[in-house]
């Protein structure tokens, strides 16, 4: 997914009339926000009843890891805009991805790494599921101090185009018996080209703001600090993890779902209800994020999971 939110990127860059359609509104949404419900509805479709199951058996660590999600991600994104300087739009779509829930991306890192993918997956549903009055909540504390934050439009979208779809895909899911096992496959594939779109989409709307961007030292700075802020949450992530005393597996699945942000609802949530440069850093941190867990996923295969977290220490 990184090499290819990249290519997109780069197209969109360089020939932007290609995404600039998907700004259209069909049916009273955006095409962008039809697509980003399609990732939710993929999820849905995907999710196993006995991985939703895992959110009672386990009702401390789910609630060890929201709280962490939607405090040290949010704390962290404000710290970076806050500190760095930037314009108001930029700050503010710091906040806003720092703000979403964990990515669905982070089920399948969790897997190549070795974690607990049950435990990934039952608390990234559960992050979903409240991010319509958490995510808006803490985008308005915390970015209200660069820009006026609309609490009950961002509601509304997150119900639309996360809750809803989420909710039917599940349902859905009942309807297809025995064919689910295409479904599972197909499903993921199709979640992961609408984000890479979504992505590009934000890259076309702000081809102009990047290329000024790049030639100013606020491009350093703001990918700089999309990296810091990756890297922050990964680390909390573990470290936290290590003081609710959670196993190796579980240290393992909760940086990494800290470290990764559902990035695409970000930018989704940013080019509808504020000026385009507000999700650069989420498109940013989309393909920054994905590319780090990817390789750190890949080197933790390598090195053995029981053996590479030690290494961390």
């Amino acid at each position: 997914m990184a090499p290819l939110t990249l290519l997109g990127a780069i197209i969109a860059y360089f020939l932007p009339d290609i995404f600039t359609i998907f700004g259209e509104v069909v049916l009273g949404l955006k095409l962008f926000l039809w697509l980003f419900a399609i990732t939710m509805f993929a999820l849905g479709v995907v999710l196993e009843p006995v991985e939703l199951r895992e959110t009672t058996r386990e009702p401390g660590k789910i609630a060890a890891g929201l709280i962490t999600q939607y405090s040290v991600m949010p704390l962290l994104g404000f710290c970076a805009a806050y500190f760095g300087g930037l314009p108001p739009e930029l700050a503010l779509g710091f906040v806003i991805v720092a703000c979403a829930p964990g990515a669905m991306a982070s089920n399948v890192i969790v897997y190549l790494a070795g974690g607990a993918v049950a435990y990934s997956i039952a608390l990234t549903t559960v992050a979903t599921m409240v991010s319509p009055l958490l995510t808006p909540s803490l985008v308005k504390w915390l970015g209200g101090s660069f820009l006026p934050v609309p609490f009950w439009p961002l509601m509304f979208t997150i119900i639309k185009i996360v809750l809803i779809p989420l909710l039917l895909g599940m349902v859905f899911r009942r309807l297809l018996g025995q064919r689910i096992e295409t479904a599972k496959v197909v499903a993921p594939g199709v979640a992961a080209i609408a984000i890479i779109i979504i992505c590009s989409f934000a890259v076309a709307a702000n081809e102009a703001r990047i290329a000024s961007l790049l030639a100013s030292e606020q491009g350093v700075t703001v990918i700089s600090l999309v990296i810091v802020l990756n890297a922050l949450g990964y680390l909390a992530g573990w470290w936290l993890a290590r003081l609710y005393r959670f196993d190796l597996r579980h240290r393992l699945t909760l940086a990494i779902e800290i470290g990764m942000q559902n990035a695409g609802l970000g930018v989704a949530l940013a080019l509808e209800h504020f000026k385009p440069e507000t999700a650069l850093p989420g498109a940013l941190f989309a393909f920054w994020c994905v590319l780090t867990a990817a390789g750190a996923s890949a080197w933790l295969r390598r090195k053995g999971v029981q053996q590479a977290p030690q290494m961390m220490l």
